[in-house]
């Protein structure tokens, strides 16, 4: 990646200072038709990950039906609770969009506050009349990534896969009690096609921060010490610092392809390493999340009560060539990429796909349909004593 940490700084600092209106474009004033807030948690825009993905879905959504959106960032934890407040007191909006789990104290006390405003929350249920929360579906999602991970890890010859985490709260539990079963079930599918179980090992933690870029480095460098062949990135803009670490061992090898290779998060991130270096992302689609809680009240069908969204209806997905192509813009607008780097992009994708035999790209859609159909039941967790027991079940030790 070109100038990973500089850019990345710039786009962060010029997403904290976006707390205005965004406006947007193509839309005359005179004919808007209402308003809606977008309150993005301390990741900030610029994450190429969660929170672009809120926002892309919530643009959209605004240019569909003549809305004007407000973009609201949270500098730091203390920021939640008056931003939302202050948005839900203004009395101007239709929708108020809290992205994350961390807004879940803030979007609790002020919809008591403000009974007549509705909001909806990614990430968290929060059971008030005026409330829509949106989960998903990570553990299923995390479940083929985790699947890939290991056969690929073996193919190579990489005793372990990796997880750098973010903050211990349980959407992320519900990513590593998924990519747990996911690897488990992956050294299986391996011993079943070659005679020989691999037993890949997780090497994995909790860094404890969604900003901080360079304790992503630091913890996958710490991985790729011990011979990880992949590390997903469960930490939004910590997946910077670990494409990094990621980059300089391949270079170190002489080399500009992976292995090792990082896992992508949230949005198909596999253009970034110039397309050859992330071999998949767990899509999380938040932007369908908040694109349809949108419609729902410009059309008047918005209520409160928990919606979830996992495989079955594309709220969770491994990413594809589609979603690759789509996702490049996220990498143009913050000048990441260029569009003429698109063709190479792709033609370093399709290249290092192709390096991996294509039993397991099957195994891993064959997992897909058994979970989508019922027939396999993908662990979860919601606390860290369920946490605990899926560890206790899928141990992943060497």
């Amino acid at each position: 990646m070109k100038q990973i940490a500089s850019v990345m700084v710039a786009i962060f600092t010029v997403a904290l200072l976006v707390v205005g209106l965004v406006m947007t474009p193509g839309i005359a004033q005179a004919a808007l038709k209402g308003k809606v807030a977008l309150v993005v948690d301390v990741g900030g825009r610029g994450d190429l990950s969660f929170n672009d993905m809120g926002y892309k879905g919530t643009d959209k959504a605004a240019a569909d039906f003549g809305l004007k959106m407000v973009d609201i960032q949270s500098v730091s934890a203390a920021d939640y609770l008056p931003n939302v407040r202050n948005a839900a007191r203004s009395q101007s909006f239709d929708l108020i969009i809290a992205v994350g789990f961390l807004l879940t104290d803030a979007v609790a006390t002020v919809a008591k506050e403000f009974p007549d405003q509705k909001f909806m929350i990614i990430d968290s249920v929060v059971d008030a009349p005026n409330v829509m929360p949106i989960v998903f579906k990570e553990n299923e999602g995390s479940a083929l990534l985790g699947a890939l991970a290991a056969m690929v890890a073996a193919h190579y010859g990489y005793p372990y896969v990796g997880a750098v985490l973010g903050i211990e709260i349980p959407v992320l539990f519900h990513f590593e009690a998924g990519y747990r079963f996911g690897i488990d079930w992956g050294n299986k599918a391996y011993a079943r096609k070659k005679g020989t179980n691999p037993s890949t090992g997780l090497l994995y933690t909790y860094t404890g921060t969604f900003s901080d870029i360079a304790k992503g480095k630091g913890a996958t460098q710490a991985m790729l010490a011990q011979r990880a062949g992949l590390v997903y990135n469960v930490a939004g803009p910590l997946g910077i610092g670990d494409l990094q670490a990621i980059t300089e061992a391949i270079k170190a090898k002489g080399k500009e392809a992976g292995p090792p290779f990082m896992i992508g998060v949230d949005a198909n991130q596999d253009w970034m390493g110039d397309g050859h270096r992330v071999l998949a992302s767990m899509l999380k689609r938040v932007d369908n999340a908040c694109y349809n809680a949108t419609e729902a009240v410009v059309k008047g069908t918005f209520k409160g009560g928990l919606i979830v969204m996992g495989l079955d209806v594309q709220g969770v997905a491994m990413s594809n060539y589609h979603e690759l192509l789509t996702f490049m813009e996220f990498g143009i607008g913050a000048g990441k990429i260029t569009k003429q780097d698109k063709a190479n992009i792709v033609s370093n994708w399709k290249h290092m796909r192709e390096q991996v035999p294509s039993w397991i790209w099957n195994a891993v859609a064959d997992l897909e349909k058994q979970i989508i159909s019922g027939k396999i039941s993908v662990p979860n967790a919601n606390t860290l004593e369920e946490m605990k027991a899926v560890r206790t079940k899928y141990p992943l030790t060497k």
